[in-house]
């Protein structure tokens, strides 16, 4: 057989491509430095500085700080002066990578790369013999994901994901029974607790430190109206019981989805309400090539939201499931109407309210 000629100009275009992307995976591991040392916080507050001045304002060791700042200068991401030596973190750049930024901070997503990364090792093993990595695997995921979550439901949930729901902010406001699947450390809880004292909140989750978390919170907050309790929502064995469930970017991690689908519809009353949070995607992987996220969404599937439910036996439905699975799997649990919505200014997500009957 011939030896098919190579299109030069392709080639050449690829192998810049994946220059580009080892770069960009190296400033994200840097990103993830930056946003748990605290790095981009001080720079935000600082005039232009030099690294003895950014690593005495931040407490931290200036060898180190000042080989970060070279990867964050070569990536673009903070501006160098040469002549003076000092670095300088652009407003623009702030509004993406600090606290301050809340729900815009890109930069707390980036500590997700380097767990993920601590399981590759195990993950390859599964691609060669199957099963998967379990969550005892990511030591640390419960307070990033609530370091990550939190400042988004602080800036959003009470004003802009409720309503949503149209009636939904009066109801809770008169008073009904709400439930969180999945709810982590049940700061989405404590937030609608609190906003609504005359409705009564619960938090489900089978993690012992979340619920903890939550319940700890909810009394530093003086909040009578939330509980959490520690349970597999795949046997949450309630009917009747609940006029609202929520769940945050749960259901493509879990185990048997159908299964937790399923007990969600029994314990809504007959005029219940689910609001599922999940990833804005489609369940073809052609229809995510121009989403913005796609490499990404696929990326924290194999490396975790697929795998550990495939640890567990389960269906590993995967980040990117999408709105037609997703559609597909409320329906077989018994949901007859679902409006898919999207809330301003959140790109990633789509907003399922089911209702049955």
């Amino acid at each position: 057989m011939a030896t098919e000629e190579l299109d030069e100009a392709r080639t050449e275009a690829f192998a810049e491509r994946m220059l580009e992307a080892l770069n960009a995976a190296s400033v994200t591991l840097m990103t993830s430095v930056g946003y748990r040392t605290g790095l981009f916080d001080r720079l935000a507050d600082l005039p232009p500085s030099t690294s003895e001045e950014i690593a005495g304002a931040a407490g931290l060791n200036e060898r180190y700080v000042r080989e970060w700042l070279g990867a964050m200068v070569t990536g673009r991401v903070i501006d160098y002066d040469p002549g003076a030596r000092t670095y300088s973190l652009p407003a623009e750049h702030a509004a993406s990578l600090t606290r301050a930024a809340g729900p815009d901070n890109i930069a707390a997503i980036a500590p997700y790369f380097p767990l993920m990364g601590s399981v590759e090792t195990e993950v390859v093993e599964c691609f060669r013999h199957g099963g998967g990595v379990p969550y005892s695997a990511y030591p640390g995921l419960q307070e990033q994901l609530d370091n990550e979550s939190r400042p988004v439901f602080d800036a959003t949930l009470i004003d802009k994901t409720l309503p949503v729901v149209p009636g939904l902010v009066e109801r809770l406001e008169a008073g009904i029974d709400v439930a969180d699947v999945g709810c982590g450390s049940g700061h989405a809880i404590n937030l609608m607790a609190q906003a609504f004292p005359s409705s009564r909140f619960i938090g489900f989750d089978f993690s012992d430190d979340g619920v903890q978390k939550g319940t700890q919170e909810a009394a530093a907050m003086g909040l009578r109206n939330a509980r959490f309790e520690t349970k597999d929502v795949a046997n949450l064995d309630a009917t009747d019981s609940f006029d609202l469930i929520t769940a945050f970017d749960t259901i493509h991690d879990q185990a048997q989805p159908r299964t937790v689908l399923r007990e969600i519809a029994a314990a809504l009353r007959p005029d219940g309400i689910f609001l599922m949070v999940d990833i804005a995607a489609s369940s073809n992987v052609e229809d995510n090539i121009e989403h913005p996220l796609g490499p990404t969404l696929y990326t924290f599937s194999t490396l975790h939201c697929m795998t550990v439910s495939l640890a567990l036996d389960g269906e590993g439905l995967g980040t990117a499931w999408g709105e037609q699975k997703a559609r597909e799997l409320l329906a077989e649990a018994g949901f007859d109407r679902v409006d898919v919505r999207q809330v301003e200014g959140d790109i990633f997500n789509n907003y399922y309210v089911a209702t049955a009957g």
